[in-house]
């Protein structure tokens, strides 16, 4: 008995160590999001997961303290992804309704790749500051899942719902059970039961997906109004806020009126009146705007590939690169879409204008932002996309304060957690991110993270998502299909070394190497496709078909060697 005392004591003792565990970052600038200022040569103590205490006077630490020195370096809030789908990888073949792709890759098999990424879209998440992320409409299998990320210090914030109420189901979702991503609603009776049957899963949140199809908007919208007033109903009674997909004026106008909580898009078919304006300030609507996800879909179907540095080192690399496929699959579809896409130009450009025109315009008014990319849709990538859709905010005319609050604060609103998280405030979440540079001066700034602080576990961007030869060679790959020469030159060690096979050298060094590659821009049908690969340790070889070169592709291999986390040296055998 005194043997099996002392052991539960230990026990006690290691729990009680791990709760009252201390971290303290010292000498820093707070970006306080919620009075809009700068708290320089400040001092943050964490306990457990939660801020202790925020000063300006020195003090003295535990024993056994975590100390990170903050000085010179800026301290935000976590930030917060209020829109993105684990359902949808960000890759080509993830929506087979808007491109039906699936004699390439079956949607079954992305199914299954939805439901084993999520550990790495969370950790993507992270690596790009986002501590909290907001699923607005998931499967019954996903949503299953969500525990197992709650108290994982790798891990974001889960808050999710289940299938989309739909007034419209595309055909290709239909007939898969628990991965189905809609529930289509037809009657108010169906809206009731739709509501209910997502109670045994407990979502943090309803979601309708409010589509018109046809000529008349309005008349459409008001026939599918009662269906949406019982879903709004049933939710608030049973104490769930309500998101909604609105992007006509219209049914954004009649979702609110009729209580929708969070609007998850821009109004993008006219631009607002002042009375729309006052409906969303009076109703403390928050509208989420999602601003580069339909650009996305348009520079992938019509081949005009632009993507951040911030994308192709902190996605995917493997998702970031089917995004090039459509250059070398062999479907007559993909020439539809192509010239759709460049066809339509002007439209896309009036509708971005008119998105960004509403955004200000709420902003200036008051309305809450709150900051989401929509990632997981054909081009939006799960934490990477992230700090473009903040810099398309900015483009609209909100200040950078008013951007990290959309980032930051605000999407805790919608979730009613905005005593719990948010802002950097004692008695809070400890979810932060350290920052080499000032954020309120430059949200370039957002991409230089040296710490991530997660529910209270400090965490380095390295520590995240280790490097491994896979990743380096796609990433230079997605680079060089995208003809961004640094992107391309980033995974390359300084003194890298390319060989002519078995032992010819013919360049060394990165300078040589931009200046052997500087024909990206006079090569317009520059493509590489991975016809084999090899994966053996820390060499990665590839059959290559490459095109642009001639009429026909050439084919080559290339041997990537790998050191110290870059890519050391490479033989070429033609």
């Amino acid at each position: 008995m005194l043997k099996l005392s002392a052991f539960l004591l230990s026990i006690i003792s290691a729990i009680s160590f791990t709760v009252n565990a201390q971290t303290i970052i010292t000498n820093t600038t707070i970006v306080d999001v919620e009075k809009q200022k700068l708290i320089p040569n400040a001092t943050v103590l964490i306990r457990g997961n939660k801020i202790e205490s925020i000063n300006t006077k020195t003090i003295t630490p535990a024993p056994g303290a975590t100390i990170i020195d903050g000085t010179g370096k800026y301290l935000i809030p976590g930030m917060t992804d209020a829109h993105v789908h684990f359902f949808q990888s960000g890759g080509l073949y993830t929506r087979p309704d808007a491109i039906d792709l699936r004699k390439q890759r079956s949607y079954e098999d992305e199914i299954a790749f939805s439901k084993s990424n999520m550990s790495d879209v969370m950790k993507r998440n992270l690596l790009n500051g986002i501590t909290s992320v907001i699923d607005v409409g998931a499967t019954y299998s996903l949503l299953q899942r969500r525990k197992e990320f709650a108290t994982d210090s790798v891990s974001p914030s889960v808050y999710m719902t289940g299938p989309l109420l739909t007034t419209f189901e595309p055909q290709i979702y239909k007939g898969l059970g628990n991965d189905r991503p809609f529930s289509l609603v037809q009657t108010e009776e169906d809206a009731r039961k739709m509501v209910q049957e997502q109670l045994p899963y407990q979502p943090d949140f309803i979601k309708i997906w409010y589509i018109v199809i046809g000529e008349n908007k309005e008349e459409i919208a008001r026939k599918h109004l009662p269906i949406i007033k019982a879903v709004i109903n049933e939710a608030h009674k049973n104490n769930l806020k309500v998101a909604v997909h609105a992007t006509e004026r219209i049914t954004a106008q009649l979702s609110v009126e009729n209580g929708a909580d969070f609007l998850v898009h821009s109004v993008e078919d006219e631009v607002i009146s002042n009375d729309f304006v006052k409906l969303l300030k009076e109703k403390k609507t928050i509208l989420c705007p999602t601003l580069v996800v339909y650009d996305n879909y348009g520079k992938v179907f019509g081949q005009q590939y632009r993507f951040s540095s911030r994308e192709f080192t902190t996605s995917n690399p493997m998702i970031l690169g089917s995004l090039f496929d459509l250059r070398h699959l062999n479907d007559p579809v993909i020439q539809q879409y192509k010239t759709y896409i460049q066809h339509n130009t002007a439209h896309d450009k009036k509708q971005d204008s008119i998105c960004l025109i509403n955004l200000k315009k709420l902003s200036d008014a008051g309305v809450r932002i709150a900051a989401g990319t929509d990632a997981g849709n054909i081009g939006t990538l799960h934490g990477g996309s992230y700090l473009t859709e903040l810099q398309k905010m900015k483009e609209a005319g909100l200040s950078n304060w008013k951007v990290l609050e959309a980032a930051t604060i605000s999407p805790a609103y919608f979730l009613s957690k905005e005593k719990l998280t948010g802002s950097i405030t004692a008695g809070k979440t400890a979810d932060m991110v350290l920052l080499d540079g000032n954020p309120v001066e430059d949200l370039n700034n957002l991409a230089k993270i040296s710490v991530v602080v997660n529910k209270g576990t400090v965490l380095y961007p390295d520590s995240i998502i280790k490097e491994t030869p896979l990743a380096l060679v796609q990433r230079q790959l997605n680079a060089y299909n995208a003809k961004d020469l640094e992107a391309f030159l980033e995974p390359y060690a300084e003194d890298v070394e390319l060989y002519t096979f078995p032992n010819k050298l013919e360049s060394k060094g990165k300078d040589a190497m931009r200046k052997a590659y500087s024909f990206f821009s006079r090569v317009p049908g520059l493509h590489c496709e991975i016809l084999e690969r090899i994966v053996q340790g820390n060499t990665i070889i590839d059959k290559e078909s490459v095109s642009g070169f001639g009429d026909k592709p050439v084919q080559a291999t290339a041997i990537y060697q790998i050191d110290g986390n870059k890519i050391k040296r490479v033989y070429f055998i033609e």
